[in-house]
């Protein structure tokens, strides 16, 4: 066990700081995402943790739009993929590329290589590239011809997926569920927001488009160490 001294602890102004920045957070996010406070907590709490997170709930709860806005919020690189029958692992992690001018093969990034990794509806792609995040998940790292190279930091999988849909799925294995801290539930939004929803949308509000929306970076990595 880790012994904690007074001297540790963060003096009161930066304690401070931290709390108006998850504030303004919050704030930041509500322009976009109407409720879900519990999920927007449970991502907040990934990121300060280092942990992934499975988000599940039925299509239209805004589960993309939120991890969108999270990351416009802090700042933070983030980066999308469908997962898919026919998606193969070096979509996701890259892959070796032959270069015809110097003559060698090098290394083209995957997606992986963000800060907040979405992975749409990861059980509809096979395990084999289900698989292909699990380095990535707990190592931070992807292997490349025995070559590791480090995901930037922080790096945090936020997967989702259908819960009401099963067919054309592949369950995720224990060994996959382990890598995630959390799994949150997304529920359907209440009547009120709903109608706040629509009123937003009666306004002109595209969620395509959050910088019209008035999203704006608040904090970012450094205020998460």
């Amino acid at each position: 066990m880790t012994a904690f001294h007074a001297a540790d602890r963060p003096a009161p102004e930066q304690a401070e700081q931290a709390r108006a920045a998850l504030t303004a957070l919050r704030h930041e996010v509500a322009k976009a995402v109407v409720g879900q406070d519990e999920t927007v907590t449970g991502m907040v709490v990934a990121l300060l943790c280092r942990g992934h997170v499975l988000m599940e709930g039925v299509p239209g709860v805004a589960k993309t739009l939120l991890v969108r806005a999270v990351s416009t919020a802090l700042s933070l690189d983030h980066k999308r993929i469908q997962f898919t029958p026919d998606l193969m692992p070096g979509d996701v992690t890259g892959s070796l590329v032959y270069d015809s001018r110097t003559a060698r093969f090098e290394f083209h990034e995957g997606p992986v290589f963000t800060n907040l990794f979405l992975a749409d509806e990861i059980n509809r792609t096979p395990p084999k590239t289900q698989a292909a995040l699990l380095e990535a998940m707990e190592e931070r790292q992807v292997t490349v011809a025995g070559e590791p190279a480090a995901l930037p930091d922080p790096f945090v999988v936020a997967a989702t997926q259908n819960p009401v849909e099963y067919e054309g799925t592949y369950p995720l294995p224990e060994a996959q569920l382990d890598r995630f801290l959390l799994k949150l539930v997304v529920a359907l939004p209440e009547r009120g927001h709903e109608v706040d929803m629509l009123g937003r949308h009666a306004r002109g509000f595209d969620p395509g488009d959050l910088d019209a929306a008035g999203l704006r970076p608040v904090a970012g990595a450094e205020d998460l160490r």
